[in-house]
């Protein structure tokens, strides 16, 4: 995977970066999906439209969600914070999705607020939070701050009859492919707001189609493409759950025939989907071109969470701390931005926030994010975030289902064959460590037997060995500390690496050295030039663990 680092022009005087441009750029196109992991596999097909290919033949990246799930996540791409600081835990108003809480705290101090006093002209439309539009919590009256245009989904991802709240009023729509299929009313709302927007001013759009998400009703031109597609069957497909939390443990191994015919028959079905919105990226794309505003826009295509299609024998969700839920996509392209760049760090949907901010020439400083931009140089040289964060809350009903009276209370999303994918002791934080040493993580669960799992991602990369019982304890530990450090951290402190950059001039490298030693535990300063623009800050118990597991 590869993620394109922007150009910078930075002075050996440590004077502020200098973006490639001379007027404030567009952010025309910010395009969420739902629950992506396929993505990457959808770009080989031959059914991609050339100005899709062309997209993404420029910027395939490393990009982790922080939490994977629609409404956490959602919220932490908005706010550039983990979930324990927006306080949205899943996908329910209990759980803060939508909530007034979060109307009345993070949703405040959202991206586009920042935008628009930056004078950008703002759209969005399509799915916003599971929970919008509940009658309890504002109904589809309420307009969060920022926004220009305003065209929200009531509630989750649908394609045909559903609500919208169009600039705070209800508008409702049918069954009809030519004038309610949502994810083409996206498309042509978002090329009537660039036909009347003021060319005075830059613009922001924020796409969110319900494409790839159930219930996966493609256009009725792709509803017979890729018949003979199936699933991926890799590493982990079809495999027993082995040492992992219970949860995963219950699935029939091997999956039943009908468990997997309908696995299979969801990923033909979502990938039907995603070919309008190719078509939609495509549409913009040349629309850009026309208004001669392409070579000066930002176009972000991203996801919302990763997506598993039967890998440890569950069938299709996401919800869980492996690779194929954690890890989304993400392509950008945009003036600086030379093709196939990589940046070697991770980058996480906390940084979209940011990122976008920093591009719009708002000072970060200013801002709450647990994030950082990834046009900074400290991730564009990959020396930057060896660790972050994951976590999740699970989510659970509190009567047995009546599908599958065998199973008793607290368990959800229990389909097909009553095989379960979440509940209330689905709770989990990981530690996920990344960099040109490791590559490593580290989970605990919230339930009764305060379960833990440690995978090995260099030796194991489907995750198949839970090797907790072979890591020495003192190396658990560490791990463990380092975890309760992120659950608590809040902005500066959930990036300690970025802190360096800050106190150089104004501390020696003594002092710096002392701090991070006692702070982080840090063990080795490496000076990365002679001007001491910024030190890299490796830590110390990751390079221990990497020579016990290997």
């Amino acid at each position: 995977n590869l993620l394109p680092s922007c150009s910078f022009l930075k002075s050996g005087s440590g004077c502020p970066l200098k973006f490639p441009w001379t007027t404030q750029p567009h952010l025309g196109l910010h395009v969420l999906l739902s629950a992506v992991t396929l993505a990457f596999h959808h770009l080989l097909s031959p059914f991609c439209s050339p100005a899709l290919v062309f997209l993404f033949s420029l910027l395939p990246p490393v990009k982790f969600t922080v939490t994977p799930l629609c409404c956490p996540s959602r919220s932490s791409i908005l706010t550039g914070r983990y979930p324990h600081n927006h306080e949205v835990r899943n996908n329910s108003l209990t759980g803060n999705c939508s909530s007034a809480l979060w109307q009345k705290g993070p949703e405040a101090e959202a991206f586009p607020i920042y935008l628009s006093k930056q004078k950008y002209q703002t759209f969005f439309a399509g799915k916003y939070l599971n929970q919008y539009g509940k009658k309890e919590v504002g109904d589809v009256a309420h307009v969060p701050p920022g926004w220009d245009q305003w065209h929200a989904l009531v509630g989750n991802s649908q394609y045909y009859n559903y609500t919208l709240s169009v600039n705070g009023k209800a508008e409702k729509h049918g069954d009809s492919y030519e004038k309610d299929y949502l994810t083409d009313l996206i498309v042509n709302r978002s090329l009537r707001f660039l036909d009347d927007r003021s060319p005075q001013h830059p613009f922001f759009l924020m796409l969110s189609p319900p494409a790839p998400h159930s219930p996966w009703m493609a256009a009725p031109q792709y509803q017979k493409m890729f018949s003979d597609v199936q699933a991926p069957r890799d590493g982990s497909f079809n495999k027993l759950g082995k040492d992992k939390h219970w949860l995963l443990r219950q699935p029939v191994n091997p999956m039943p025939n009908s468990s997997i015919n309908f696995l299979d028959d969801a990923y033909r079905k979502r990938w039907q989907t995603l070919l309008s919105v190719d078509d939609m990226v495509e549409m913009l794309v040349k629309k850009l071109d026309s208004m001669k505003e392409l070579d000066n826009t930002y176009i972000f295509y991203t996801s919302d969470n990763g997506y598993h299609t039967g890998q440890f024998s569950l069938p299709i969700d996401k919800r869980q701390l492996y690779e194929f839920d954690i890890r989304i996509p993400l392509m950008v392209r945009g003036p600086g931005i030379k093709p196939n760049q990589t940046l070697q760090a991770p980058v996480l949907n906390i940084d979209l926030a940011p990122t976008i901010l920093d591009i719009s020439g708002v000072n970060l400083s200013t801002v709450n994010v647990d994030g950082q931009s990834f046009l900074a140089p400290s991730l564009r040289n990959g020396t930057a975030r060896p660790f972050f964060l994951v976590e999740y809350t699970g989510e659970g009903h509190p009567t047995t289902d009546p599908a599958c009276p065998k199973l008793g209370p607290g368990l959800s999303q229990c389909f097909p064959d009553c095989v379960c994918e979440d509940a209330y002791n689905n709770t989990y934080a990981c530690v996920r460590t990344l960099d040109s040493k490791n590559n490593l993580q580290y989970c605990e669960f919230a339930d009764s037997e305060s379960f833990v799992e440690v995978y090995n991602l260099t030796s194991d990369p489907h995750q198949l060995e839970n090797i907790v019982k072979k890591v020495d304890p003192t190396i658990l530990q560490a791990m463990n500390q380092r975890l309760i450090k992120l659950q608590s951290c809040v902005g500066d402190s959930c990036r300690p690496w970025c802190c360096v950059e800050r106190i150089l001039g104004k501390f020696d490298l003594l002092m710096i050295f002392r701090c991070f030693c006692s702070k982080y535990g840090a063990i080795v300063v490496n000076v990365i030039n002679d001007s001491f623009n910024r030190v890299c800050v490796p830590d110390c118990f990751s390079a221990r663990f990497n020579n016990v597991t290997q």
